[in-house]
This record gives C-alpha cells, structure tokens and sequence, in this order.
C-alpha cells in the first residue's frame, strides 16, 4: 500500500518533471600530517542498518507539503554503510577541538577571513589581489584557495574566488578575461536562440511553473521583488530547464540563483545589496551578473543532475540517514522525536530539499556556501553532519516541548532570524567534529 501511495504522489505531480537533489558533498578541511597520519587504521567490519523504518512516511508527509521542492541523492552507498575503518578518538577530539579554536580566534578579528589560521594579509602574500575593470583578480593555487575559503571568504574577494572554486573560471589568469567574454556571449546566444519559445505549448508547464516560483524567491527581501531582477531569474531558470530535459525546471531550483547572484551583484555594490535597485547598474554589468549567475549554478548543478530525475526516492535515504546518525549523536533527542511521533521526514524534508535556505538568512547561506564550495569533491555529504550539528543546537528547546504540535512548530520555524557569521562558523565546526566522529566511525560508536 505505501508503494502505491507513492506511485500515486508522483503521478499527481508529473506536470513537474523531476525532483531537486542536494547539491552537496563534502571532505574535512585540511589536517595537520601529524594528526592525519596516526588517525585511521584498517578494520574489516561495517555498520548495518539495525532497525526498519515506516514505509508510508513519505507519502503522507509529501501530501501535505506545498512549499518544499522534492530532492533525493544517487550516492552509491548508504550513509549507514560506513568505511572499514577504525577512530582514534582522541585524534578526533583534538582535530576538531582545534578547529573550533581557531574560528573562536577569527571571531575577534574584524571582517572574514580565508582561512582557519592566516588572515588576509598572508593570503595576499601568497598570492596576488588587484583590480582590474571593476573585477577582483585573484591569483593562487587551487588547493591554497580552497583551504582558505573554508572558513569564509572576505566579500571584496568572494566573487572570483566562487567563480573559480566552482569552476566556471580558469585559474590561469591570463585565460579568464577571454573565458568571461566567450561565456557570457554563449548565454545570450542561448537567450536569443530558445527565449521566445518559452511561449511555445510544449513549454508551457515549465515556464508557468517557473513564473509562479519567482515571486516566491526571498519575498521578504526587496531586491528579489524588483521586475528586472525577477525578469533575469526567469531568464536564467528557462533556459536551464530547456538544456536540461531530463529533468526540466524543478520547484524550488530558483533558490539556487539567490547566492550566485547577490554574490556578483556585490561585486558592484558598496552599499547594502538586499534594498539596491538593480536599474542602477549599466546594461552591461547586469547581463554580466545574469550570464556569471547561470553559469555557476549550472556548474552546480551539473553534477547532480541525475539526483532528481523522475521519482527519485533519495530524499528518504538521506533523511533516514540524518535520523540514525541522530540517534547515534544525542539518544535522548531521538527518543524525544519517537516518544511524541515526530518523523525526521515531516522537518528533515524541506533541510535537505533545499539545503537549510530556508532555515537560515540570506547572509548566512552565502557564509555557509563558502565552506561547501571549498570541498573538492562537493559537500552533499557535509550538508548532512550540517543538519545534524544544526538539529543539535536547539536539543534544549526540544526537550522543553512535550507535545507533536510544539516539537513540529519549534522545528519549523527555528529563530535563526539574527544569525550571522559567527554562528554559522561554530555550525560548520560543530559538523565538522560530528563527520571527523562518526562518518568512518567503527563499532565503538555505535549506540
């Protein structure tokens, strides 16, 4: 019966094809070699998932949610199938303890900073930062850039370094002027090539689709409800979605624009981004920062375009990943959610559906997306120990509630309203210590 439940949710949902994905993986920020190399030794057992969960979550919650967009994930493995390999526990502690030491040391420093422990200034010795028609030049070795960014990246250098950390721009500097312009007109040939179709029948579900969406983006930031900037979002997802036919537009891609675009709008805006009027700009710059924008998050999506074809149930997987991780991290909170019926799914859907977005402040997800850009192989497995750290914040407020109501209405609306770097930074060291703890984790750390 759950399957044909199932069956029956996305057959009333084809007039969307597909289903988002989590655009994350992640690996550790760099380790000293003296604490990395005594820190794993072989083992030959792995971690099995021990109990079965309620089949027909899913379906229910799925029927009562509107404004959440559906993700999966196509990793291989499980995350409850783990490495064969063993912990030294107290390396663990250490690691992460240091890590969480030196965010404490980059707090009282004023401004972000690229790394956990150099400032600005000795990136700049490093490397190279100047300017050069309005766009910051950065030069420095891929590994370098993406080791400083993991602990945030300064605002007057975040653009080049995400477009470079995302791979839309080459690191040698002398090809990146020619790559801008090349990029940029490939665009707008696009534009001029497969607009106009958006009127066209076979597009239709697609583009109405998309034109409900965009009103959705950020509404309580004046900057997204402005017509041209609404016009460039619409612009960007159609011909995203129509490159894109195995999937299509998706509800809810358009959240992925957000970062990219406030990020290169920056580049030209000294005052506060959120309450600027776009037609300030010149023609030239705002087609810049629509061609920059749907590039980098095509370059995002790009790898994960197979996590949301039609029906895909990955977003089960990863949140019955979150739950039995959770139950491994904190017990208590696990059997709090069991003893009022509170299924990780009717919170954890809209977490990994649109990786926290929601949950967190514009200003906050672009701080986040600078450590999960500076993960070489993609941060869809950090996001989790993300989550994990982020449910954990409020064990306190959860245990004070004792009823379904309470728990779901605390849940989904966390106050995260005055957040900004600083607790993001602890978040980060937070999942991080947990991913360092538990996702190679042996026997001894089952519950």
């Amino acid at each position: 019966m759950a399957s044909d439940g199932r069956r029956q949710f996305w057959k009333r949902n084809t007039k969307v094809p597909g289903s988002i994905q989590q655009v994350y993986g992640a690996q550790h920020p760099p380790f000293d070699p003296r604490l990395h190399k005594n820190l794993l030794k072989e083992g030959s057992k792995m971690y099995t998932q021990s109990k079965s969960k309620r089949a027909s979550s899913f379906h229910e919650f799925a029927k009562s949610t509107s404004d959440a967009w559906d993700i999966g994930d196509d990793e291989e493995e499980e995350f409850t199938s783990f490495a064969s390999q063993s912990l030294n526990s107290k390396v663990a502690m250490a690691t992460a303890a240091q890590v969480i030491q030196n965010h404490n040391k980059l707090k009282d420093s004023p401004g972000e900073k690229m790394q956990q422990s150099e400032s600005i200034d000795e990136v700049k010795r490093n490397g190279k930062v100047v300017k050069s028609n309005s766009e910051v030049q950065l030069s420095v070795s891929s590994e370098e850039l993406r080791k400083y960014s993991w602990s945030g990246v300064p605002r007057e250098v975040r653009s080049v370094t995400w477009r470079l950390l995302s791979g839309y721009l080459p690191a040698n500097m002398e090809r990146r002027e020619i790559t801008l312009q090349r990029k940029r007109e490939e665009y707008f040939g696009f534009i001029e090539q497969y607009y106009d179709s958006r009127n066209e029948e076979h597009h239709q579900d697609t583009y109405r689709q998309i034109h409900i969406d965009i009103p959705r983006t950020n509404p309580l930031i004046p900057l997204f409800q402005q017509p041209s900037v609404q016009e460039i979002f619409e612009r960007i997802l159609f011909i995203w979605a129509i490159r894109h036919p195995a999937s299509g537009y998706v509800q809810g891609i358009n959240d992925l624009v957000t970062p990219f675009f406030v990020v290169f709008l920056s580049e030209h805006v000294e005052e506060d981004v959120e309450n600027f009027d776009v037609t300030n700009l010149s023609e030239a710059v705002q087609r810049n920062i629509e061609a920059d924008s749907f590039w980098c998050m095509s370059k995002l999506l790009d790898g994960i375009q197979d996590n949301y074809t039609f029906a895909q149930p990955g977003i089960q997987k990863k949140v019955k990943a979150l739950e039995e991780l959770i139950s491994r991290i904190d017990e208590q909170v696990h059997i709090h959610f069991r003893k009022y019926e509170v299924e990780y799914l009717q919170f954890a859907f809209r977490w990994m559906n649109n990786l926290l977005m929601r949950e967190l402040p514009l200003r906050c997800t672009i701080r986040l997306w600078d450590t999960y850009q500076s993960e070489p192989e993609g941060f869809s497995h950090f996001h989790l120990y993300v989550c994990a750290a982020f449910l954990i914040k409020w064990r306190k407020e959860i245990l004070e509630e004792d009823d379904f109501q309470g728990l779901l209405m605390l849940l989904q609306n966390l106050p995260t309203i005055h957040w900004g770097n600083e607790e993001v930074g602890l978040l980060l060291a937070e999942a991080y210590r947990l991913k360092y703890m538990f996702a190679d984790a042996p026997n001894h750390y089952r519950r």
